[in-house]
């Protein structure tokens, strides 16, 4: 292989086929190699933790806890950072040979290469062991096979991300836990069969709405039910420090420091529904929402007088003029950014960054208020259910649109604001994740005092939109395919993968998406999801609009 990586995980991946020189994210050829070889380790964990598991013994949540963390290290735009893979790869086999101690007392026996590799002493051995773990490494292995095994570990991907955020806040689910050995083991399996792995697939989407709802019930739980809540998106005067990304306990710890020290706080990004829930939008000091989506902070990062907090993906190559200002936390990372670490007690330290934002001294004047409006999860929607019924009943409301996903710098994605701007005045428009800033500072106005457009929240909350179909569905005593429904997804990386799957799962059909396919989804994979699902690639808003409202399923 005369390439120097390979990588194929995310939509932007260069010639719609791969990455194999330098990664649009940012990911060096030596990153690359570090997470390939990293997967590679936790096949073999899992291959010793299914095992013992199947024996009817206990595998320590440190196992799970540990391949749920490292699987979020490498999803797309999360961490950069060589020293942190290593030390990841360093636990792994401290980790892998504690399991294999286990796994032979019962009599474990398994010649997979995954399980009998041993992580090497050297980086430069590592890098050359990593060639082994490649993706496109040669393999007789079916195509289609191979391609359903790396969809579904771009779920695992995008399930230990939503597993992450829920377990900081103490939520955990002992199905998805035991579900990461019993995915990753199977992949190891050169004899896997195709209807075997359509099956997987299809359990990782379970396992997807599954750690959306324990999500959710964290979330909610421990920061109440989001309702409709207007955000400015302009700036204020004073010192500040914008927080970036999706894990809301690091918004709340840093709002109780920052509490009374003069120091404004503005999500970013994903981070935008936190104003939402009512235990986080009673700070006064957070003040707003800065920018946009997560592919323009370097230019809206660029030289300005304050601090930025990346809590989760997606993170790009900070410019010189703020990487002083940048700060990561949890598993994200980039060589040469400061990282503040999570201490034994659980909590952060956010000190620095908050005498940083002080001594930087902030924006110089208000700029004029404008609003937008979030809030709209399962729970605030639904209480406008008997409106929302009866206005779909008297033909006020003919069709609903859920118009979101991730959003990225890839030409094309104009679809999705022109999609949006053309949907007819009596339709609701739902939308969630960053590929909502496509739209959601254009006015939508209202039908009948309801909001035509309404922010579900976060990726995750692809939940709250299961909830609310299903729920209307309930009402209208019909199949959910049978609702004036029609949903059009973006996507750029592994949660929206995730998400996917999860509304396959469910039997959702007819779902548009965008804005090209997968590179890693082969041609028969792609004809059985459109001939199960009626999965199909956007073609022109107008076209597909049109097509959505005559024919809807």
């Amino acid at each position: 292989m005369e390439n120097s990586m390979f990588c194929y995980q995310c939509e932007q991946t260069v010639g719609g086929k791969g990455c194999t020189k330098m990664g649009v994210c940012g990911k060096s050829p030596e990153i690359a190699a570090l997470q390939d070889l990293l997967i590679y380790q936790l096949e073999g964990i899992s291959c010793y933790a299914k095992y013992i598991i199947d024996k009817g013994e206990k595998v320590d949540v440190k196992f799970s806890k540990f391949i749920e963390d490292s699987l979020f290290t490498t999803l797309t735009n999360v961490n950069f950072d060589p020293d942190t893979h290593i030390k990841l790869l360093q636990k792994s086999q401290e980790l892998k040979d504690e399991l294999k101690s286990k796994a032979e007392e019962l009599n474990f026996n398994c010649d997979r290469e995954q399980v009998t590799y041993k992580l090497s002493d050297s980086k430069s051995k590592l890098l050359e062991d990593a060639k082994l773990a490649r993706l496109d490494r040669d393999t007789d292995e079916d195509p289609d096979v191979r391609s359903l095994k790396h969809t579904i570990l771009y779920g695992l991907k995008g399930i230990s991300a939503y597993g992450h955020q829920a377990r900081f806040l103490n939520y955990t689910s002992k199905e998805v836990d035991k579900f990461y050995f019993e995915a990753l083991a199977a992949i190891t399996n050169p004899e896997l069969t195709l209807t075997e792995a359509i099956e997987l697939m299809t359990k990782t989407g379970n396992m997807s709405l599954e750690v959306m709802k324990v999500l959710d019930d964290a979330n909610t739980t421990s920061y109440k039910n989001p309702e409709p809540t207007k955000v400015n998106v302009n700036i204020k005067k004073g010192p500040f420090i914008i927080i970036s990304g999706h894990d809301l306990k690091d918004l709340e710890m840093l709002l109780e420091q920052t509490k009374d020290k003069g120091v404004n706080v503005y999500t970013h990004g994903e981070m935008l529904p936190a104003h939402g829930y009512p235990e986080l939008k009673k700070y006064p000091h957070l003040v707003g929402n800065f920018g946009s989506a997560w592919q323009n902070q370097q230019r809206e990062f660029d030289d300005i007088p304050g601090c930025i907090l990346m809590t989760t993906n997606c993170l790009m190559r900070p410019r010189e003029s703020y990487k002083d200002r940048i700060y990561s936390t949890n598993v994200v990372g980039w060589e040469g950014v400061e990282h503040i670490k999570t201490l034994e007690d659980g909590t952060k330290d956010f000190s620095k960054i908050i005498q940083k934002a002080i001594e930087l001294g902030g924006f110089k004047e208000d700029q004029e208020v404008k609003e937008i409006i979030v809030g709209f999860g399962h729970e605030a929607t639904l209480k406008n259910a008997d409106a929302i019924v009866n206005g779909v009943k008297n033909g006020a409301i003919k069709h609903f649109f859920v118009i979101g996903g991730c959003d990225g710098a890839k030409p094309g994605r104009n679809y999705y604001t022109e999609f949006a701007q053309k949907v007819p005045e009596d339709c609701i428009i739902l939308t969630l994740a960053c590929g909502k800033y496509r739209f959601n500072k254009l006015e939508f106005g209202d039908i009948n005092g309801i909001p035509r457009l309404l922010d579900i929240g976060q990726c995750n909350d692809v939940y709250s939109a299961t909830k609310i179909a299903l729920s209307l569905s309930d009402v209208f005593k019909c199949d959910v395919n049978k609702l004036p429904l029609s949903i059009v997804l973006s996507w750029y990386e592994q949660k929206a993968v995730a998400d996917l799957l999860a509304l396959l799962a469910l039997g959702i059909k007819g779902m548009i998406l965008g804005p090209s396919l997968p590179a890693f989804i082969t041609p028969n994979v792609l004809q059985y999801l459109i001939e199960n699902y009626e999965l199909r690639p956007i073609s022109t808003a107008e076209e597909d609009l049109k097509d959505l409202l005559e024919n809807t399923i």
